[in-house]
């Protein structure tokens, strides 16, 4: 396919920004497990441009969507909580591609403040719907309009899960020097999970997979989705986890304080949760390696530094 010069030096400047994606350090929780025999190390995914885990989706999927010409003349444009979207912005402003995102109305104002700094034109929806309405919302529009946006579908793309298939599940395999015995991670778009648990697999096929996600279809954790109760991704593969465990919006926060004051960590509620299904796990095994994700950090919350406050 020719491509115009616009598009080349889009290109050109988005494989410059792959430098600065993935290859995140593992982190160890020593405050986390009481057994010297089990660790608990985290992927400190705050630490590459984009500022959270969704920055490796969402360069592969603006990746693929711009070198395949879908970007020629059209917005692009997708549903998010926040981070996936926040990665986009960054990744399309150093590129000169336009951003719409349907984003739920009750998101963190830290979040829609970036969004709206980064030059995204946000299209607020339901916030009684979540990202589920959002997604709509984001379909619709790019039905009546497809000249204008190319829908890129953060929760149907195979782009998604497959930047943890090459990337994340690769680097924790390497990092670990091939002793991780189990990965412990939320559900909320899913790709984390699906991707970084195939290729997990296809390392060591004893590594057990432990999926998390909210106690009850009411919670807090911004990002996770209650599976039971919530439209399922479409690249969700319920094949993937060895187990699915709930966690509560209470136990979450909890953990919130413990990192912060034990581990010197100032994490986000979806990683703290992360945190207290790898903490509880720990508490049922002889010996391991547990292995989990940080999303994000603490500073798109400020209603997280207030629950930290004495």
């Amino acid at each position: 396919m020719m491509t115009t010069p616009i598009l080349d030096t889009r290109l050109a400047k988005l494989d410059e920004l792959r430098w600065h994606v993935g290859q995140t350090p593992l982190y160890r929780m020593d405050s986390l497990s009481a057994n010297p025999k089990v660790q608990i190390l985290a992927k400190l995914e705050w630490q590459q441009l984009g500022g959270s885990v969704k920055a490796r989706p969402a360069y592969n999927m603006l990746w693929n969507a711009a070198a395949s010409g879908a970007l020629r003349g059209r917005r692009l444009l997708d549903a998010s909580s926040g981070n996936t979207g926040i990665a986009y912005a960054i990744f399309a402003a150093a590129c000169g591609i336009p951003v719409t995102l349907c984003v739920p109305e009750n998101a963190s104002k830290e979040r829609k403040h970036i969004l709206r700094s980064l030059g995204v034109d946000l299209v607020l929806t339901s916030p009684f719907e979540s990202t589920d309405g959002a997604q709509e919302v984001a379909k619709e529009m790019a039905l009546k309009q497809p000249d204008l946006y190319h829908y890129v579908d953060q929760y149907g793309n195979d782009a998604n899960w497959q930047a943890h298939y090459h990337h994340t599940g690769v680097e924790i395999w390497e990092e670990t020097h091939r002793k991780v015995t189990h990965f412990v991670a939320g559900l909320g778009t899913t790709g984390t999970f699906t991707g970084t648990g195939r290729r997990l697999k296809e390392c060591n096929a004893n590594i057990e997979l432990v999926a998390l996600q909210p106690e009850t279809a009411l919670h807090g954790l911004e990002g996770w989705k209650h599976l039971e109760t919530a439209k399922v991704p479409a690249i969700f593969d319920a094949t993937v986890p060895d187990q699915t465990r709930p966690v509560s919006t209470q136990a979450s926060y909890k953990m919130l304080k413990k990192v912060a004051r034990q581990e010197g960590l100032l994490v986000s509620p979806s990683s703290a949760a992360n945190l207290a299904g790898a903490a509880q796990l720990a508490q049922e095994l002889e010996e391991g390696v547990i292995v989990t994700v940080l999303a994000d950090d603490a500073g798109k919350y400020s209603e997280v530094i207030q629950q930290l406050l004495p």
